[in-house]
């Protein structure tokens, strides 16, 4: 596929800055089209760490940056713009996860990767949501707290025996999807099937046939023998899975999968973020090294 202009130009500083640019699954096209590596934000931020490109240009939203910072602390970690936050990873600090562990002496907490620096250095161990099951069940105490997304701890729940304490978090994009807009879209396209994220609501999943994390949704698609699919997540993924895919068909099952902040960098941002090397995301030693123990704790958990 032929660069734009544009495109072309962010090429350009890219090589001049010895840099790289990821771009997450829920980013615009054009931004992952320019980009050298697409997909989830642990993944994006473990692949940077196997690089050896000095500057890392992570288009996502803020936490994705702070990821890379923790395990890339010798790079600089430039985010093209500062206004992309998290709904969900605003739902918890710092301070109130301290309390929180205070009232529940000795239960460990996972924290789901979509959370700020801060929340993963006061967590025992992070998860995605693709290994949110085998994380949970890796330990040994009866009870956990999962935090932030109650959703996805729900969706835990269902795979083990523990007693799995939620936060009062979510994603507001995927919590968002309805039971009925689901039925709709299933009554529109009855020979789909659908992929549904973990971060949706119970009720969402109960109607998947399949659920999965958005780079297990790129795996599954491409090994399926299905024409049609239904997927349940922002609506960035089917550019990709459209691009991987081209004899395959994919519906949204709502026009508001979509997050504001995850649309919000533009290619001109990151032309001007390599240009000035503006934006630098950095984490305190005191923040980053707990932080870094508890994504290192869950990269030793043996996968199948």
């Amino acid at each position: 596929m032929a660069l734009t202009p544009k495109q072309q130009e962010v090429r350009r500083w890219l090589k001049e800055r010895d840099a790289i640019l990821l771009a997450h699954n829920y980013q615009p096209g054009d931004i992952q089209d320019a980009a050298d590596f697409v997909g989830d934000s642990l993944g994006l931020s473990l692949t940077a760490a196997r690089t050896p490109a000095r500057v890392i240009v992570f288009c996502g939203v803020h936490f994705m940056a702070e990821t890379a910072a923790i395990l890339c602390p010798d790079r600089t970690i430039l985010l093209p713009r500062l206004d992309v936050g998290c709904y969900m990873a605003e739902r918890i600090t710092a301070a109130a996860l301290r309390a929180r562990k205070v009232q529940l002496p000795g239960v460990p907490v996972v924290t789901y990767v979509n959370s700020t620096a801060a929340v993963k250095a006061e967590s025992d161990i992070c998860c995605t949501s693709a290994n949110v099951v085998k994380i949970v069940n890796s330990l040994t105490a009866p009870r956990v707290l999962l935090v932030p997304d109650r959703n996805l701890a729900l969706y835990a729940a269902r795979f083990t025996d523990k007693q799995v304490l939620s936060w009062e978090g979510c994603c507001n994009i995927h919590d968002a999807l309805t039971r009925e807009e689901v039925r709709a879209a299933k009554a529109a396209h009855p020979g789909a099937v659908f992929v549904a994220h973990p971060e949706c609501r119970p009720e969402v999943l109960d109607l998947a046939e399949v659920v999965r994390s958005t780079t297990g949704m790129l795996s599954y698609v491409r090994q399926a023998e299905a024409r049609e699919f239904i997927i349940g997540t922002e609506m960035g993924i089917l550019h990709t899975l459209k691009k991987e895919n081209p004899g395959k068909v994919f519906y949204s099952p709502s026009l508001n999968l979509v997050c504001p902040d995850m649309k919000r960098i533009s290619l001109e941002d990151v032309v001007a973020a390599l240009e000035g090397l503006r934006h630098a995301v950095t984490v305190p030693e005191e923040v980053r090294v707990p932080a870094l123990k508890a994504v290192e704790r869950m990269l030793a958990v043996p996968r199948d």
